[in-house]
């Protein structure tokens, strides 16, 4: 009725030892990982940017050229952003910020060098 099931020895099959199997798995193996360099100048440039955030993009904000106020208004609009999307905004350079979607960390001994010696806000 039902077709008889081969043994292990039939088919050559040998179960892995027990003991400690490492399997790496990676999940969303085909997603790339995209990084976008913005340099705003007006706050209107504000919705672009947000766009990339809420596309899971990390974003290098580069406000070296951007008015003080201006700078200000983009800082606290895309900081709310990220917050929204549980990702992190971090200050790497005087008028530098790096963005970042939740799926990302930002690591490095300079970072951590720069963050206990108080530059992040």
């Amino acid at each position: 009725m039902f077709p008889q099931r081969s043994t292990a020895e039939d088919d050559g099959y040998q179960p892995e030892p027990t003991g400690k199997r490492n399997k790496v798995v990676n999940i969303n193996a085909t997603t790339q990982l995209q990084v976008v360099l913005v340099k705003p100048e007006r706050f209107d440039d504000a919705s672009t940017v947000a766009d990339h955030l809420n596309a899971k993009r990390t974003v290098v904000l580069n406000l070296e050229g951007t008015n003080k106020e201006v700078s200000r208004r983009l800082v606290d609009f895309l900081s709310g952003v990220a917050y929204a999307n549980n990702g992190q905004m971090k200050r790497v350079a005087n008028s530098t910020f790096i963005i970042t979607p939740y799926n990302v960390d930002i690591m490095g001994d300079l970072l951590d060098e720069l963050e206990s010696n108080g530059v992040f806000f």
